[in-house]
């Protein structure tokens, strides 16, 4: 099969040769079919085009290959494991970058137990950090549905979120130290295992959610937490959003820090998902509004009898209308599962205006109520779909046509949709994305909601750094890459 023209992209074609020599036939792809799934997201659909994608399988061929680009003023897409919901990992649909992906950088670099410590090179799946992490005695906390795929660069440059955030907070907090390329191709080591540390400006955190539009986190230390001995898991059914918030409190007040996610989800949820989901079962015999699914972590074995008690006092109280703890690890693994499935059961249900909001969580009630009223009064019919992290405010609100509407009619209301949602989020505190990043979704609304000081200082950020343009452009900030020298 013959391989894309590289002049035609604007792609200089010595500079695709002299990539190649970087990593020789294993750490490149230059055939069309080859490339094809690392120009399309697997979700939303966005797309681009790319003669290359490079493959380095170390952090010196990852600098080479940027200085290379760097020299010939070629914009790169840095990518993981593509498992991104906001286009930030797409090239676009010119052809004028080159994809850089990260993932046969494998390497689990040093495990310190002692120090409670992994370093990791980028293309570490997450679930095999997990797992490595197991293998010692300790947890690496940040979970995903996508764990198995996502990669720890990709994590740590959105900053990901997951169903644990409440208690160990998201991937930010969790990183210790940074190796990043620069778009010159100049490595900054920046891998301490330190937990203090102020000499100077914390320059990790630059990186750490600018989604590749800064330079490519090539490895990264990483803290480590004591593995809980004991886990149990309930799903509950409750009246609405404002109760499931009374009822957080509730639970910490008498379980403390071992109330590890606290999962928020919408009947119409449950629904759709034995709907398109059938093995999938009701964990409650009676049918209710809204439903919590609660894990909390330890080191004693009487965690379950705590977390019943406290159940029955939110029952005396009516915060709770019925629950179920899982009594052995398959029921465990089918209720997490209700949750986990969310995001391929929306792909399989059907169009739905996706929204990965967050705001204060004593204003979540708030939120929902006024969003709900909204989207009802203007589309009739509306069906509503919201789940998410209740414990750190993040909800991923995401509504689906009325059932007589043509799915790419209520698309094509999506502008309208956002500016209905994102005015009350932003009238309540909130921000319009939580943990997903701005990629190429939210670049207008972005520019809309943020303070002009806000986006200028971003902006200066960018040009010190990347004063090319070169790192993942038209990302985060609305800056289209420089023609490519031919």
């Amino acid at each position: 099969m013959q391989t894309q023209s590289a002049t035609s992209v604007g792609v200089p074609p010595d500079l695709i040769e002299r990539l190649k020599a970087v990593t020789g036939p294993a750490g490149y792809l230059d055939r069309p079919e080859d490339i094809a799934p690392y120009c399309i997201a697997w979700r939303d659909n966005w797309t681009g085009r790319t003669p290359l994608v490079m493959r380095p399988n170390s952090t010196a061929e990852l600098s080479r290959i940027v200085a290379f680009c760097a020299e010939h003023g070629v914009p790169m897409v840095p990518q993981g494991g593509n498992t991104g919901v906001t286009g930030g990992g797409q090239p676009h649909p010119d052809g004028s970058e080159i994809i850089v992906s990260t993932n046969r950088m494998r390497s689990i670099r040093a495990v310190d137990p002692m120090g409670d410590t992994i370093t990791v090179e980028a293309g570490v799946p997450l679930a095999e950090i997990q797992a490595a992490a197991r293998k010692v005695g300790r947890l690496f906390p940040v979970s995903l549905a996508s764990e198995g795929t996502c990669e720890i660069g990709g994590n740590i440059s959105t900053n990901a979120g997951g169903i644990q955030v409440l208690r160990y907070g998201s991937t930010r907090a969790l990183v210790l130290g940074l190796e990043v390329v620069l778009p010159d191709g100049r490595v900054w080591n920046g891998l301490r295992a330190l937990r203090k540390d102020s000499a100077g400006y914390d320059l990790k955190q630059i990186f750490i959610g600018a989604e590749g539009t800064l330079g490519i986190v090539s490895a990264a230390v990483l803290r480590l937490m004591p593995l809980p001995s004991h886990s149990e898991t309930a799903m509950v059914g409750v009246d609405g959003p404002a109760e499931s918030v009374r009822l957080l409190g509730r639970l910490r007040e008498s379980l403390g820090e071992r109330v590890t996610s606290f999962e928020l989800l919408r009947r119409s949820c449950l629904d759709y998902t034995f709907a398109v989901m059938p093995a999938h079962s009701d964990p409650l015999a009676a049918v209710h509004p809204w439903y919590v699914m609660i894990s909390v972590d330890g080191p004693d074995a009487g965690l379950r009898g705590q977390l019943e008690e406290a159940l029955v006092a939110a029952m005396e109280e009516g915060l709770v209308r019925d629950a179920v703890v899982a009594s052995s690890e398959r029921q465990r693994a089918a209720l997490l599962a209700l949750r986990e499935d969310q995001g391929e059961v929306q792909k399989l249900f059907g169009i739905g205006i996706k929204h990965d909001i967050s705001v204060p969580v004593s204003r979540i009630a708030e939120f929902m109520e006024r969003a709900d009223s909204a989207l009802e009064a203007t589309y009739p019919g509306i069906r509503l779909y919201a789940f998410g992290h209740v414990g750190d405010g993040n909800i991923h609100y995401n509504p689906f046509a009325p059932a007589d509407w043509d799915g790419a009619a209520f698309y094509a209301e999506t502008a309208k949709v956002n500016r209905i949602v994102h005015d009350i989020v932003v009238e309540l505190g909130g921000s319009i994305s939580a943990e997903h990043g701005l990629g190429q979704l939210r670049l207008g609304e972005a520019e809309y909601y943020k303070a002009a000081v806000e986006m200028e200082l971003m902006r200066r950020i960018k040009a010190a750094i990347d004063p090319l343009n070169l790192m993942n452009p038209g990302k985060v900030l609305r800056i289209r890459p420089r023609p490519a020298s031919v």
